[in-house]
């Protein structure tokens, strides 16, 4: 690490370390934790009339930085206080126990000379529903081309959290699932963290409730930009897998699309979980193998529902009493 922060400032990237946190997410008895480690930047919010160029440089802004692994934080929460070591990607975690306070503090509890640090703070998300919804992101949401590389990577860098597009219609449909807050909404995406700030934005813009946000941990930089919400997706079964685990009590309808791996995932964990996935929406965009091989065993057995539109998925939730419940 002390090498490596040496080269990282001798080359200009470290004139300061920043603590970026994610999550911090209560079930009423533990608080689970979230953050990585960063060589600071600066960007400003985005604005609906930014051009592509302002665009462009934002999202080369974001992609530039630089994570840094194997350094110590501190996290504290009242009279707890654990500390973590940032891994590959720069990411931590950890578990608190619950007590009543409404902030964690990050700090560094050991400092380099001639490094600047930032520290951090992030209020706690409490949770009570009794019932959720995990959503995917591109492609279910958010128009994304997720299965078109050259129309995702376009849209990802040229259009910002104002100017990308959800499907018609999907605000109403997770405002009504939502039931004015009594039902907590989960987004887990194979997007990176990079995208974090861009994605929360979206939602608030877009008026699609807002709730906790799980992302893939691995960094994604200007190399290899075009690969961000590629690659594997078995996180995401294991976030979705987590969340069946922190919220023991909860009962989940899953929202995916067919553009990628959401039907395999989710067929895996109703298996898993019979009794507590109450349905499965899929917004089928694009062909699947899976789909077609499996439709009747999908729909029969595991309660599997094929959309084209958010419009037929308003209808369908409401026929199946998911708004009132």
């Amino acid at each position: 690490m002390v090498f490596k922060n040496k080269f990282l400032k001798w080359i200009g990237k470290l004139d300061l370390i920043q603590i970026e946190p994610f999550l911090a997410l209560s079930n009423g008895t533990q608080v689970y934790i979230k953050g990585r480690v960063i060589s600071a930047y600066k960007q400003s919010r985005p604005k609906a009339r930014n051009n592509s160029f302002k665009n462009i440089l934002a999202a080369i802004r974001r992609y530039a930085v630089t994570s840094i692994p194997e350094t110590t934080v501190l996290i504290s929460k009242g009279d707890s206080e654990e500390k973590v070591t940032s891994d590959q990607d720069g990411v931590f975690e950890c578990v608190l126990p619950s007590s009543g306070e409404t902030q964690v503090q990050f700090s560094f509890p050991e400092k380099e000379e001639g490094i600047n640090y930032q520290e951090s703070e992030i209020p706690i998300y409490e949770v009570h529903s009794s019932n959720g919804v995990i959503s995917d992101i591109d492609d279910t949401i958010l128009i994304s081309h997720a299965t078109q590389i050259g129309k995702k990577f376009w849209l990802s860098v040229s259009k910002n959290a104002y100017t990308r597009r959800p499907f018609p219609g999907v605000s109403e449909f997770y405002q009504k699932l939502s039931v004015h807050g009594n039902t907590e909404v989960f987004y887990v995406s194979s997007s990176d963290w990079s995208l974090f700030d861009l994605i929360r934005d979206f939602l608030e813009f877009r008026k699609i409730p807002l709730g906790p946000i799980l992302l893939k941990d691995k960094h994604i930089n200007l190399k290899n930009i075009w690969t961000s919400g590629g690659g594997s997706h078995d996180h995401k079964f294991d976030k979705i897998r987590f969340l069946f685990s922190f919220f023991p009590e909860m009962n989940f309808i899953l929202v995916g699309d067919s553009g990628q791996h959401d039907p395999e995932i989710y067929a895996q964990l109703k298996e898993e979980f019979p009794d507590r996935i109450k349905t499965i929406f899929i917004r089928e965009i694009k062909p699947n193998h899976f789909i077609e091989e499996k439709r009747d065993y999908l729909q029969a057995t595991l309660g599997f529902h094929f959309v084209k539109t958010t419009h037929d998925a308003i209808q369908l939730a409401k026929n199946l009493a998911l708004f009132s419940s």
